[in-house]
């Protein structure tokens, strides 16, 4: 049997194990299985489409989970958004999106439109003497760093960073004293398009280009930034970054990468990159936004299609332990790894009035734990939703089996699930020679762990639709010669 490698649509499709095409199927410790569906998180929707939100952790342990529209700031409260904008609320853009990061007690939120704003308790406030920013994040010894700023001294500029005074927020003039200070990143064309902590150090991206910020001193400029040799692809835009655990995982133009702070690694190449280009948003994949699972060790790329007007409609998920791929699309505005606040038995009642109107969810998910996180998202109808759902509909299609020179039936397929899905039906497809067309053949449902499917041809794949939870590692078809040349 041939073990399932992953979607590997830029491989050669004859490989072994390949998948050429899947759909909400992800990869996982022992194989692949079912994606989780998304179920609501129980509650109220925003009053406008997300843009960005974060659960921010106060040095006590308490959570405030925060959500920005284009003019609102809100923070959930049980099962609603209780505004925490300021006074006059924002004037955002079509385009702004808000960049969070937590400073001690104090959540810090900017959008490069508006004044950068923080928080300690209640509403957000205008952070005094602050650049308006588009990247907001908190660095080792005690900054906060702003890149592609817009300030009364310098004005708008995309290539500039400023820190706060060492361990003070609120304090941002330059001073040697204080370590506040500012500069320019210009060894490389372009505007910072992301910035995120990596260790001790922060990592800003250009398009074409990546920044290694290292603290140095009040008295040498605070930071230090060396441009990383050899490392053209930067990041594809502001939200195209995640740390996986000591380790950047990225979105360019082209390819997907992982950078520890020497050398990014492209991990597309041959696999996913060039299908990437050809099947993403060239006008819209600045959008691209990339969060970590790190319960489930999965990266979610969420990109606009081709077809897409700007909406996020499209999911690569790859796995950073077993480097396998997989597909779930879906539309999303937001991400966000969301902490739940758990159930007991008397709170069930707030999610439907019986036990059959409960969400289709696995008792030991992290949806019901206290605590317990859980990748979520918001979606197209500001909906805050949790990926803890059992499988909907799902499939994978393999790659091409078969040879140039014999015609062979297919007299049937088996999948080696290690849980067996509730339906599933596979389909063939046939082809004559390598480059032609396929042309679906005969279909037949899963009938005592096997697909009879009794299909002739030079070339075959198979395409297996399924329902319901369920896990593989490995599939065959059983090959009969009827005819050679």
């Amino acid at each position: 049997m041939n073990p399932i490698l992953g979607f590997m649509p830029d491989a050669d499709p004859t490989t072994a194990g390949v998948l050429t095409d899947c759909q909400h199927l992800v990869p996982f410790e022992a194989g692949f299985r079912g994606a989780p569906a998304p179920v609501s998180a129980q509650v109220n929707a925003l009053a406008a489409a997300c843009r960005g939100a974060v659960v921010a952790t106060q040095l006590g342990g308490t959570r405030r989970v925060f959500a920005g529209t284009q003019t609102k700031l809100y923070e959930l409260a049980g099962t609603s958004w209780t505004d925490r904008s300021k006074a006059g609320s924002y004037t955002g853009s079509v385009e702004s999106r808000w960049s969070f990061c937590q400073f001690g007690d104090t959540t810090i939120a900017s959008n490069l439109v508006d004044a950068m704003q923080f928080s300690t308790a209640g509403a957000f406030a205008d952070l005094a003497g602050a650049p308006k920013a588009k990247i907001v994040v908190s660095a080792s010894n005690n900054f906060v760093i702003a890149f592609n700023t817009n300030d009364g001294t310098y004005g708008v500029s995309p290539d500039r960073w400023w820190c706060c005074a060492q361990g003070d927020q609120t304090s941002w003039a330059p001073s040697v004293a204080t370590g506040a200070t500012t500069g320019r990143l210009v060894a490389v064309e372009g505007a910072l398009q992301a910035a995120l902590p990596l260790g001790d150090y922060v990592v800003a991206y250009k398009a074409r280009g990546i920044f290694l910020g290292q603290f140095v001193g009040a008295s040498q400029g605070s930071w230090a930034w060396t441009l990383i040799r050899g490392a053209e692809a930067g990041a594809v835009g502001m939200e195209a970054v995640c740390d996986i655990g000591g380790v950047h995982f990225y979105a360019s133009n082209e390819d997907f990468w992982l950078f520890d702070g020497t050398t990014p690694v492209s991990i597309g190449d041959g696999v996913v990159r060039r299908w990437w280009t050809e099947n993403s948003s060239a006008l819209y994949r600045y959008r691209t936004s990339v969060s970590f699972d790190k319960r489930n060790s999965l990266v979610r790329v969420r990109y606009a299609s081709k077809t897409s007007t700007g909406a996020l409609d499209r999911c690569l998920v790859y796995h950073t332990k077993r480097k396998q791929w997989g597909v779930d699309d879906m539309v999303v505005q937001a991400n966000l790894n969301y902490i739940a606040p758990g159930v007991t038995i008397d709170g069930l009642a707030s999610y439907a009035a019986t036990i059959d109107g409960l969400p289709n969810v696995p008792l030991d998910s992290p949806f019901w734990m206290g605590g317990g996180e859980t990748p979520a998202f918001f979606d197209s109808a500001n909906t805050l939703q949790s990926l803890a759902g059992a499988c909907g509909a799902s499939s994978f299609t393999t790659g091409d089996i078969g040879d140039d020179d014999v015609v062979t039936m297919i007299e049937r397929f088996r999948v080696r699930y290690t849980q067996a899905p509730a339906t599933a039906t596979a389909t063939g497809l046939r082809k004559w020679s390598e480059g032609e067309q396929l042309v679906p053949d005969a279909m037949c449902a899963l009938n005592d762990g096997k697909f009879d499917l009794q299909q002739s041809g030079r070339w075959h794949r198979v395409r297996v639709d399924m329902t319901g939870d369920h896990s593989e590692t490995l599939y065959a078809p059983k090959l009969i010669q009827v005819g050679g040349r």
